[in-house]
C-alpha cells in the first residue's frame, strides 16, 4: 500500500501536501496527522485485554500498559509464552505520553497483538526534571519489569523486541549502548529505532533544539559522547533503523549515520527502512490502519532475529 492509503482521499491529499513543508510547523502538522489517523485506528481490531498504568518505578510517569492477545491464534514459535513487543513513545524529550489520545500510540501495540505478540507501552520521565541518561535508565527499568513479570501476562521474557520512536529511539539506544547503565536484559532479541534522535544537536535549524538542551544539558562538548551514534559500532543486538521521507530536520541523516556505523562494524545484523510519503508522526500513527507494509517489515525482522537468538 502507498502512504496514507487507508485515509479518505481528502485527508490523504492534505498529508501528502504537508510532507515537504513538515518542518515549517511541526506541532500543528503532527496534530493533523494524529487527527487523521485516530478515527481509522479506533475502528481497527484491538487487543482483547489491556492492563493500564502498571508501575515499574516510583515516579508517576514510570508506568506501562500491557496489551494481551489471549484469544489470538497466531504465535510463531513454541515456548512458555508469546513474543513481546515493547514500544517507547517520542515527544522531543520534554512532552508526550504512551497514549496520546487513547488511540495513538496504542495502535502500535494493538497491531502487534493481532500478530500474536504481547504488547508493552512505556511512559517515562521528561526533561527538564529528567536529564541524560535517565530516559535510558527508565527504559531499562521497564524492561526489567518485563523480564520479571511478563510471564504473568502470557508473554515470554526470552523473546522481547524493543521499538523506540523519536526521543524514545534515543532512550532505547542509550539503554542499549551506554556502559554506565549496565546493558539490556538477556531476553531482548532485537531493536527497532524509528525516526530516532540518535545525535544530540542544537543547530539553528533544529526545530527541537531547546528540547535537546533541556535533556542533554548546556555543555555542548558532552553532546557527542552522549549521542547514541557515537557508540553505534558497539550495538549489541540486531537493529532496524527506519526513517520517514519527511522527517524532523536532521533525523534522517542521523539515522543513516547510525545504520552505517553498525553495518560497517559488522558485529550484528542491521536493516535500513525508508518510508516514502510518510512523515515523522505518520511513520508510527499509521500502524493498525490497514496500511500494513511497514508493520510486516518489523514483524519479519523480529521473527528472524528471535529464532536466531533462541537457536
Amino acid at each position: 500500500m502507498n502512504a496514507f492509503s487507508a485515509l479518505p482521499a481528502e485527508q490523504r491529499a492534505r498529508l501528502l501536501a504537508i510532507g515537504p513543508c513538515w518542518n515549517d510547523d511541526i506541532i500543528n502538522h503532527r496534530a493533523e496527522v494524529v487527527a487523521a489517523y485516530t478515527p481509522v485506528v479506533a475502528r481497527a481490531p484491538k487487543a482483547p485485554v489491556v492492563l493500564r498504568n502498571i508501575a515499574y518505578g516510583p515516579s508517576a510517569r514510570q508506568v506501562l500498559d500491557v496489551f494481551s492477545c489471549e484469544t489470538a491464534t497466531e504465535s510463531f514459535t513454541s515456548g512458555p509464552g508469546r513474543p513481546v513487543v515493547v514500544f517507547v513513545h517520542g515527544g522531543a524529550f520534554t512532552r508526550g505520553t504512551k497514549s496520546a489520545n487513547g488511540e495513538i500510540y496504542d495502535n502500535v501495540l494493538h497491531w502487534f497483538t493481532g500478530r500474536g505478540y504481547v504488547g508493552v507501552n512505556i511512559e517515562y520521565r521528561l526533561a527538564p526534571e529528567s536529564k541524560w541518561p535517565q530516559g535510558g535508565q527508565d527504559v531499562l527499568d521497564a524492561l526489567h519489569w518485563v523480564e520479571r513479570h511478563i510471564g504473568e501476562c502470557s508473554g515470554d521474557a526470552r523473546r522481547v523486541h524493543v521499538i523506540g520512536h523519536s526521543a524514545g529511539g534515543s532512550h532505547v539506544a542509550t539503554a542499549a549502548l551506554e556502559p554506565a547503565l549496565g546493558g539490556l536484559p538477556g531476553g531482548v532479541c532485537s531493536l527497532a529505532l524509528i525516526s530516532g534522535r540518535l545525535r544530540a544537536d542544537t543547530l539553528p535549524d533544529n526545530p527541537n533544539a531547546g528540547n535537546v538542551r533541556a535533556y542533554f544539558g548546556d555543555d555542548m562538548q558532552l553532546y557527542a559522547p552522549r549521542s547514541p551514534v557515537s557508540r553505534a559500532a558497539e550495538c549489541p543486538l540486531p537493529v532496524l533503523v527506519a526513517v520517514a521521507e519527511f522527517e524532523n530536520r536532521h533525523l534522517d541523516t542521523y539515522g543513516m549515520e547510525f545504520f552505517h556505523a553498525v553495518k560497517t562494524a559488522g558485529q550484528v545484523p542491521t536493516e535500513w527502512v525508508g518510508l516514502a510519503g510518510h512523515n515523522h508522526t505518520s511513520i508510527v500513527a499509521h500502524l493498525n490502519s490497514g496500511e500494513d507494509a511497514f508493520g510486516l517489515i518489523l514483524d519479519n525482522f523480529f521473527r528472524i532475529h528471535e529464532i536466531i537468538s533462541l537457536s
